[in-house]
């Protein structure tokens, strides 16, 4: 008899726990979190329309081929400005990954912050010259459109990677 007694006992508060308000609240919270969280972790899709060449400004300083240039505070890899292209365009024969990863930099000249978006090109083997690897404002791998370790070339046609262009996006607020 206590077995019967045990069975129901524990087969009500089993229903109790899983079918009350507090259980209802619980359930909606968890998949109002991991909803709210998951398109942080879909690429960012960049369309190749930014890479159009930007005109050289008065305010842009530096060396493009060097890695202390501004716009490269973030970047990590080869730079497409000793590759044959520029720094916001891919060398003849690679194109503009999609997907990217943006990084802050300020620019001495105006002491303003801007938002960089770094494209892997892709399509050609790599170019092996002024290879750089600047963390300034990377984060975690599980923050992926702020991490420069990933082979962002997986948006393109071809994943082999080449070089990397630093596109202003806007101003960093």
């Amino acid at each position: 008899m206590k077995f019967l007694d045990r069975f129901f006992e524990r087969s009500s508060r089993h229903v109790a726990n899983t079918t009350g308000r507090r259980h209802f609240i619980a359930k909606f919270g968890s998949l109002l979190a991991i909803g709210t969280a998951a398109p942080v972790l879909l690429p960012i899709d960049r369309t190749s329309k930014a890479l159009a060449a930007e005109p050289a400004k008065a305010g842009d300083p530096g060396d493009p081929t060097s890695c202390d240039y501004w716009r490269y505070c973030s970047v990590d890899g080869f730079l497409c400005s000793c590759c044959g292209g520029s720094v916001t365009s891919c060398p003849p024969g690679a194109e503009a990954s999609q997907v990217t990863w943006v990084g802050t930099c300020r620019n001495p000249a105006d002491g303003i912050d801007y938002i960089i978006s770094y494209n892997d090109c892709c399509g050609k083997h790599s170019c092996g010259q002024c290879a750089c690897t600047r963390n300034d404002s990377e984060e975690p791998m599980y923050r992926p459109f702020n991490n420069n370790d990933i082979n962002w070339c997986l948006g393109a046609e071809s994943n082999v990677y080449n070089c990397t262009v630093a596109v202003i996006r806007g101003i960093a607020t």
